[in-house]
């Protein structure tokens, strides 16, 4: 794998909205600095994402100095969010795929924007301290691991040769014309290029330039992936396809969950390396 590269880099500054491409970026212990420190919640506390609502994929969400938020959408004029204050706003209960996390509330005019959005009652909140709010499963990670409101680990990472291995399988299909997907239907942090389709199986620990990784298990897929990220429709690929040749344990598995090691920055180009693999 020596010719592996760090493909390109993406954030969701809002869970659930349209991803930004960056050169470089800050690795932080609960994932890339910005990503998806945002989320929407519906009348009960709960995690609104695009399960429930596929437009989401096209709203937009840029990262302001200070850590605002501008949020945007076509036909619609943008909003500036401030960051909440936890002393003056308090923290209300998000939960998020059984975990129950404090957030705190954005201001009105955030919540009617995404509401209108949407066509149904959310609120929107921020996650003031990643260090203590959400452990890490502890099945797969280290006392002390964080992460955000990402479905459950710091970062995913996928590969090109594995894209590729993908959509052959789905052009070999009976609907073939759902293919190719793009690597934006499963919404990774990090994507390399330079490496053998799947191989990211057999990576227990990687650099990707000065920072080093855990690789903690396999991510299991859902309908997300089936939605197009540039019109919110939906079809059958490729969940379709990776059930027939990518399940394990009853799921659909693309891509590699992540927990950082050590803080730095990555950049685009930035050479990976496998530092360890799994025990035979």
């Amino acid at each position: 794998m020596g010719n592996a590269v760090l493909h390109s880099i993406h954030v969701h500054p809002v869970k659930a909205f349209r991803s930004t491409s960056l050169q470089e970026v800050e690795v932080e212990p609960w994932g890339l600095a910005g990503d998806r420190r945002w989320v929407l919640i519906d009348d009960g506390g709960k995690v609104v994402t695009q399960r429930e609502q596929p437009r989401l994929a096209l709203a937009a969400a840029e990262i302001l100095s200070g850590g605002g938020l501008r949020l945007s959408a076509e036909n619609r004029e943008p909003v500036t969010v401030a960051v909440p204050v936890t002393e003056t706003v308090g923290t209300t209960t998000v939960e998020i795929f059984g975990d129950k996390v404090e957030a705190v509330l954005a201001d009105a005019a955030a919540h009617d924007w995404c509401s209108r959005y949407v066509g149904a009652d959310v609120r929107l909140a921020h996650m003031d301290d990643p260090a203590v709010r959400r452990p890490v499963d502890p099945e797969f990670a280290l006392p002390g691991d964080t992460v955000s409101f990402a479905d459950g680990y710091p970062l995913l990472v996928t590969t090109l040769g594995s894209l590729d291995a993908l959509n052959s399988l789905i052009a070999r299909g009976d609907r073939a014309a759902e293919g190719p997907v793009p690597m934006s239907r499963f919404r990774p942090n990090v994507v390399i290029s330079g490496t053998d389709a799947w191989a990211e199986d057999g990576w227990s620990r990687i650099a990707i330039g000065d920072v080093t990784f855990r690789v903690t298990k396999m991510c299991g897929r859902c309908i997300v992936t089936t939605t197009d990220q540039d019109t919110a429709r939906r079809g059958k690929e490729p969940l379709r396809t990776l059930a027939r040749h990518r399940r394990f344990g009853g799921k659909a598995m693309f891509g590699q969950n992540l927990v950082p090691e050590n803080r730095g920055s990555v950049r685009v180009g930035d050479p990976v390396t496998v530092l360890e693999r799994p025990a035979r």
